[in-house]
């Protein structure tokens, strides 16, 4: 597991990976905005590997997301599907599932409910 956390001030944005049957499991803790949008496509971010990615956001711990956020997931997605992978959407509260259906991030990218939905469909 690798972790990415800028200690200081407690609302920024954390990331922890693990990898669960194949798939990364970025857990994101934190708001997602213009600021954080450096960790946010640093922990999504992936090289180009032998076989397609696949890449869950657990967001279930993330109280804030901006348009920044939303264009890393955009260009994250538009990455691993040209790879011929996919991103997943696990978790989200409420008021950031909210923003992801406003902008239409739903009718792009999966979001499911839990974390153990989004790595089973």
């Amino acid at each position: 597991m690798t972790r990415n956390e800028n200690a200081d001030q407690p609302a920024r944005l954390r990331a922890e990976q693990r990898t669960v049957d194949g798939t990364r499991v970025v857990s994101l803790r934190g708001q997602i905005d213009y600021d954080a949008k450096d960790v946010l496509l640093e922990a999504l971010h992936t090289d180009d590997a032998a076989e397609p990615p696949r890449i869950v956001a657990d967001l279930s711990d993330v109280t804030f997301l901006d348009s920044s956020g939303i264009n890393v997931f955009v260009a994250t997605h538009q990455q691993v599907s040209q790879a011929g992978g996919w991103v997943r959407i696990a978790a989200a509260q409420e008021p950031v599932l909210r923003v992801l259906q406003l902008v239409g991030i739903d009718a792009i990218i999966p979001c499911r409910p839990t974390l153990e939905q989004a790595l089973t469909n």
